[in-house]
């Protein structure tokens, strides 16, 4: 089953880490995978964004023009991404920053949630706000299972961190959990 998604958003958010931690997840179940990281000139606070192709057939190339799904953590990455989704796509906006009324398209699935105040609630941490869009992504699709992405936390995170995966965990769960 081929699936793609375009993350996006400002440098400091956590979209490659999620990128990363989505395509770790898929090689845990056996599916090939292709993760592309693209980065603004600026880092920290510039725009970031990085596209993940799953399918159990091998992946032809890991450019992703048109992708199924998106998902967005601020207003120049709707304005960027959304106009080439494809119809009926998976979009998951952070509302927190994006008032879901900016979105033009209504031949998509669009899940705005308030993913800092679900990060801080999930696990006391509003920069978890990444993992609770990743969560609601995967519950959404069904690309990968929840399980799978909360066992590739250990592939995904520099070992200094890993003490941060039970609140990840909660953060990615909750996310699953405002879909379900």
């Amino acid at each position: 089953m081929y699936n793609d998604v375009i993350m996006a958003g400002f440098g400091g958010q956590g979209i490659m880490l999620i990128g990363n931690l989505l395509a770790y997840a898929a090689i845990r179940e056996d599916k090939n995978v292709t993760f592309l990281p693209s980065y603004g000139v600026e880092m920290r606070g510039g725009t970031a964004n990085c596209a993940v192709v799953i399918d159990e057939r091998d992946i032809g190339s890991p450019i992703v023009g048109r992708p199924m799904s998106l998902i967005v953590m601020n207003r120049p990455s709707l304005v960027k991404f959304e106009p080439r989704m494809k119809p009926g796509g998976v979009l998951i906006l952070n509302r927190t920053l994006v008032p879901p009324e900016v979105s033009e398209r209504d031949d998509i699935d669009l899940v705005p949630l308030d993913l800092n105040a679900l990060a801080e609630k999930a696990a006391g941490n509003v920069r978890l706000a990444n993992m609770v869009a990743l969560g609601a992504y995967v519950k959404k699709s069904g690309v990968v299972s929840v399980s799978a992405v909360a066992e590739a936390l250990e592939d995904a995170l520099n070992p200094k961190y890993h003490k941060m995966i039970p609140a990840n965990r909660q953060a990615i769960e909750a996310g699953a959990e405002a879909v379900s």
